[in-house]
């Protein structure tokens, strides 16, 4: 399930980039084959980074020769362990809602992006999220779990307090925003719940087989009630990362 566009990241060969917060790797194996670019892919959990590597086991152009290069690692957002301007674009999808003090990953973020580079980032969007909250303390009341509601105009000026300039946004997963209402309505561990059951297919069906009905739903849907909200930014020539 991909979040961020990067039509919209205008990712080029030979690049690098960084999906911080990577998860189990649905950036990092989507980047790995749109361009032959370098991906390092960090997360704090070290079982989602294994799991992201056992994502390229049966990878077919995983070829040692290849050009593509994949670097995991390990890794705290409020530290990153790379050196200043060291990538070309930055992905940050469904992340800095779970990072107490997100200014200073925000902060890191800029400090390790060239000038000039694009970074993306993705976070719930507001209201689809505040009736999760609302209908359910489980739903993030937990180790781990969001710590904070983003309204977009605060997120966005404090990525631009970091050096960069905002340049456009767009909202995904139209489809998603019913599905966590009807799992917080009926209790958001109830995974065996008919309607959670029956909506989880749905969805599954809708991101094997992309048939044009929930296409076309899903263009409709994500302005009215995306359950991510994504922007994007480029940082300034002349940026001073704020600390």
């Amino acid at each position: 399930m991909q979040t961020i566009d990067f039509n919209r990241l205008a990712l080029k060969d030979g690049e690098f980039v960084l999906d911080l917060g990577c998860g189990e790797g649905r950036h990092v194996h989507a980047l790995y084959h749109h361009k032959v670019c370098n991906v390092v892919g960090l997360d704090l959990a070290f079982d989602d980074v294994k799991k992201t590597r056992d994502g390229f086991v049966h990878c077919p152009d995983l070829d040692p020769a290849s050009e593509r290069r994949c670097t995991l690692a390990v890794g705290n957002a409020l530290s990153l362990p790379f050196a200043d301007n060291a990538f070309d674009k930055i992905v940050c999808s469904e992340v800095l809602e779970h990072i107490p003090n997100y200014r200073q990953a925000i902060a890191e973020i800029s400090r390790v992006l060239k000038p000039g580079g694009t970074f993306a980032v993705s976070v719930p969007r507001y209201w689809p999220e505040w009736i999760c909250w609302a209908l359910s303390d489980d739903y993030h009341n937990e180790p781990g779990g969001h710590v904070r509601i983003f309204r977009t105009s605060r997120l966005k000026k404090d990525v631009e307090d970091a050096g960069t300039t905002f340049r456009e946004r767009h909202w995904a997963h139209g489809l998603h925003s019913p599905y966590w209402w009807i799992r917080c309505a009926v209790g958001v561990k109830r995974t065996d719940q008919f309607l959670v059951k029956l909506y989880h297919r749905f969805l599954v069906w809708d991101l094997v087989k992309r048939p044009w009905l929930t296409r076309a739903l899903e263009a409709i849907a994500s302005p009215l009630m995306g359950k991510s909200v994504v922007l994007y930014f480029n940082k300034d020539k002349e940026a001073s990362p704020a600390q």
